[in-house]
């Protein structure tokens, strides 16, 4: 860890930090939420020491990023965070065209978009946690509670098992992370450590509970994969930063979708492996099983070569499952 180089990079507007180890084809890790770019810490060290140049940015409105409008959600739609790693490419690796990117949560929303927007620049994508799944009606990210309800209704009638409880807490959610402040604020009460804490130690097959006004309800032990120091990392710069830059990333989903409608049925070309964790919250999405293993996925990314489903496994899969993951990873880009 101590041989990782640290750099800030003029990018898209932003002074982005990047981390960076090793030399050889490009990788570009892609974090989520709550993470940084330390969470892929176990990814560089590995493919570093097999060759490769391991680069993961801290993203827009995260750790040592600086320079984003966290008062303006409008500024955190994918457009935005392709454009900004497009930018960091074209920064760091001017003479390479086409780079390895592995995505997580969020990062891997944010590479699939990459690769179909910019397919020319990627050789092999592996992502982690969220498949690619542009099917949810547009009218989903709405601030409007009818539209939501209808929205659901429109996923009922594609044949999805959703129960009138999953629809609620869907509309609940959504509609509170699109409240300016709302969440953050909660998150200030609760205190920056029990949040990262409990985010990490998640390991629930379902959804994600957190209700307005009630918070988490419980307080998990530190996840067993998690050290003191690790937390301590992470805790250091949500202190410094707040969550505002995590939660307008869902705060711009509706603006992202009807700027999306460009790519309404378009493929992802690019070779892909995609891995997630059999207790991963995303993978017990109503709906979700079906699309991975049934065709629905393998029609939208034609290339997809792989899907593994790790037992036991949860949603932060690339820290629980360091080993195994970085054993994946390697195995499928050294095809290339």
């Amino acid at each position: 860890m101590e041989n990782i180089e640290h750099k800030i990079i003029p990018v898209n507007g932003l002074k982005m930090h990047v981390a960076e180890l090793g030399k050889g084809p490009l990788v570009l890790f892609v974090h989520g939420f709550p993470e940084l770019w330390y969470s892929w810490r176990h990814q560089m060290v590995f493919l570093a020491a097999h060759g490769y140049r391991a680069v993961a940015p801290d993203m827009r409105g995260y750790g040592d990023t600086t320079g984003a409008p966290l008062d303006d959600p409008s500024k955190f739609t994918v457009l935005h965070l392709v454009g900004d790693l497009i930018l960091l490419l074209d920064a760091i690796a001017p003479g390479e065209e086409k780079v390895f990117v592995v995505g997580h949560d969020w990062g891997a929303f944010i590479a699939w978009h990459l690769c179909l927007y910019r397919p020319d620049r990627v050789k092999a994508l592996v992502n982690l946690s969220v498949a690619f799944d542009p099917g949810i009606p547009r009218r989903i990210f709405s601030n409007d509670y009818e539209l939501l309800s209808e929205s659901i209704i429109a996923l009922k009638d594609l044949s999805m098992a959703i129960s009138e409880e999953f629809t609620r807490l869907v509309i609940e959610i959504l509609l509170y992370l699109q409240e300016p402040g709302e969440i953050e604020a909660e998150f200030a009460n609760i205190g920056v450590k029990e949040v990262v804490k409990n985010f990490l130690a998640f390991r629930t097959p379902g959804p994600f509970y957190f209700p307005k006004g009630k918070g988490f309800g419980y307080s998990a032990e530190r996840a067993p994969w998690l050290t003191e120091e690790d937390l301590d990392y992470y805790v250091s710069k949500f202190e410094q930063t707040g969550f505002t830059g995590g939660v307008n990333y869902y705060c711009a989903l509706g603006l992202s979708w009807e700027l999306n409608a460009p790519w309404s049925g378009a493929q992802v070309k690019v070779p892909a492996k995609f891995i997630i964790g059999e207790l991963d919250l995303t993978y017990h999405v109503p709906g979700t099983k079906d699309h991975i293993h049934k065709g629905g996925f393998q029609k939208l990314v034609p290339l997809l070569q792989e899907v593994v489903v790790l037992e036991g496994a949860a949603h932060f899969v690339n820290q629980e499952r360091a080993d195994e993951i970085n054993e994946h990873i390697y195995a499928f880009l050294k095809q290339f």
